[in-house]
C-alpha cells in the first residue's frame, strides 16, 4: 500500500491559529463599548477586521477551499470557547468568590447574541471568500487591492445586516440600527484600507515562500464541503 502524504503548510497553520485567536478575542473585547470620537462601537472592532484580512490572504494564496477550511475551523473553535464559557458561567461559584457579576459580564454571552454572532460570521466570512475568489478569476489575478476592499465591503455588510437585527431588535430603537450597521461597515473597511500596504507585502511574501497562487477554476463553492481541500 502506498501512503498518500499531504504536505502541511506551517504558514497556513499559523494563519489558522491567528484567525481563531482573533475571533475569540473579538468576543471578549465586544463586551466593552468604546468611543471613537463621536462614534460608539464595540471593542471587538479593534481586532475583528483582522480575521477578514487573514481570510483575504488565505483565499488569495491557497484558494477558496482552504479559506472554507479556515472559516469552519475558526467557527468550531469559537463555538467551543463560547460553550465552555457559558458552562463555567452557569456553574455556581465557590463560597468565597464574589466576582460572579464581573465574570458574567465578560464571559456570559447571551444565547441571542451568540446565535447572531455565529450566523453573521458564517455568512460574512463565506461571502468575503467567495467574492475574493471570483474576482481573482475575473481579473486574472490583478488588482488585489480592489478585490480585498470589495470582498470586505460585501462580507462586512452581510455580517452587519445579519448580526444587528438578530441581536438588537427590541433592544435598540429601530432608527438606530441602520446607523450602527453603516458605521460598522465603514470603520471595518477603513481598517482594511489602512493596513492594505502591509497585507499586500504579506501576500507577496507568502506566495513566494509557499510557491502557491491558486485560481479556483471549476471548484464547488458549497460551504459544507469542509474536507474538500
Amino acid at each position: 500500500m502506498v501512503k498518500n502524504e499531504k504536505k502541511v503548510s506551517v504558514l497556513f497553520m499559523l494563519f489558522s491559529m491567528l484567525f481563531t485567536v482573533c475571533l475569540i478575542t473579538a468576543n471578549l473585547l465586544g463586551t466593552k463599548q468604546i468611543a471613537l470620537g463621536p462614534i460608539n462601537v464595540t471593542g471587538g472592532l479593534l481586532i475583528f477586521p483582522v480575521s477578514y484580512i487573514i481570510n483575504d490572504c488565505v483565499c488569495e494564496v491557497w484558494g477558496y477551499r482552504k479559506a472554507r477550511l479556515l472559516i469552519w475551523t475558526g467557527f468550531i473553535m469559537n463555538f467551543f470557547f463560547v460553550s465552555v464559557c457559558a458552562l463555567c458561567d452557569a456553574i455556581p461559584g465557590a463560597p468565597y468568590w464574589d466576582n460572579q457579576e464581573g465574570f458574567h459580564a465578560v464571559f456570559g454571552l447571551a444565547p441571542r447574541i451568540a446565535l447572531a454572532s455565529f450566523a453573521a460570521f458564517i455568512a460574512g466570512s463565506f461571502i468575503n471568500a467567495y467574492v475574493m475568489s471570483r474576482m481573482k478569476i475575473a481579473s486574472e489575478g490583478h488588482n488585489f487591492s480592489l478585490r480585498a476592499i470589495a470582498s470586505t465591503v460585501f462580507g462586512e455588510s452581510a455580517d452587519s445586516l445579519i448580526f444587528f437585527p438578530l441581536a438588537f431588535i427590541g433592544v435598540i430603537p429601530l432608527a438606530e440600527l441602520p446607523i450602527l450597521m453603516f458605521w460598522q461597515v465603514v470603520l471595518k473597511t477603513a481598517y482594511e484600507i489602512i493596513v492594505l500596504p502591509l497585507t499586500i507585502r504579506v501576500v507577496q511574501w507568502v506566495k513566494a515562500h509557499e510557491g502557491e497562487d491558486v485560481y479556483d477554476n471549476g471548484i464547488s463553492y458549497g460551504i459544507l464541503k469542509i474536507f474538500n481541500f
